[in-house]
């Protein structure tokens, strides 16, 4: 029965593939300003690979990506698992927290822009936000769910806040506090991305406007998978440390 299972694996990318050699077909000699046929995105994405300019602008979007989730994603961390604990610091922030989770992380570039001018700062500013509120709530929820046992032996044991957390809430939620951060990883890229494409001049968002300006779908369309690549990489291997740290004895 093994031999089926890599079949099974395959089976998703038949569709896609369908999809590839029909776009070859229909856009074989096609000139357009908007599209352009699988074979020349990968010809383009091949060369900014070699050239190094595809890297080098990976590397400006994934450092505002991790730094902001690193801010946002910390500072979202530890106050949910305060507000998880503590029930009426919970309450009232209750109402800050659904005030300002709904704004919009892009309603607040310009603000952003004003303050910290063009660059990091302004990227890691919108991104941090974003990450800020869903770490937050979804470590709230795990801390919440926690085994209410293990809180009444913490309360018997006489620990403060601070031993609760580090030596039992946290052990006990952190499965759930690590796909709250494989989220935000998914979320961290997207906005530092669109926050390139609105406001900051630098990163893989600039430069699919730079091809979008200069009427290159080739190198634009190839951009856009690159992104997709990168978010697919990142949670894929976020995936795969999350079934091997949590999982391990889970059957089969």
């Amino acid at each position: 029965m093994a031999g089926p299972v890599p079949l099974r694996r395959w089976r998703g990318g038949v569709v896609p593939l369908l999809l590839l050699a029909a776009a070859e077909w229909c856009l074989h000699g096609v000139q357009s300003d908007a599209l352009a046929p699988p074979t020349r995105v990968l010809a383009s994405l091949w060369e900014g690979l070699h050239d190094g300019t595809l890297l080098g602008a990976s590397v400006q979007t994934l450092l505002a990506a991790v730094g902001g989730l690193a801010i946002g994603g910390g500072l979202g961390l530890l106050m949910g698992l305060w507000l998880g604990l503590a029930r009426h610091a919970a309450a009232a922030a209750a109402l800050s927290v659904e005030l300002l989770r709904p704004l919009p992380s892009m309603a607040l570039a310009p603000i952003a822009l004003l303050v910290f001018g063009f660059g990091y700062r302004l990227e890691l500013f919108v991104v941090a936000f974003t990450c800020f509120f869903p770490m937050l709530l979804l470590t709230q929820a795990a801390v919440r769910s926690v085994e209410p046992r293990l809180l009444e032996v913490a309360q018997v044991l006489a620990l403060s806040v601070g031993e609760r957390a580090a030596k039992i809430v946290l052990p006990a939620a952190l499965p759930r506090v690590f796909v709250a951060f494989r989220l935000s990883v998914g979320i961290a890229l997207v906005v530092a991305v669109t926050t390139e494409i609105a406001t900051n001049p630098q990163g893989l968002g600039y430069a699919l406007i730079a091809a979008q300006q200069a009427l290159a779908p080739e190198r634009m369309l190839a951009l856009l998978v690159w992104v997709g690549l990168l978010g697919w990489g990142l949670s894929a291997g976020l995936l795969a440390l999350e079934r091997r740290w949590f999982r391990q004895g889970a059957p089969a």
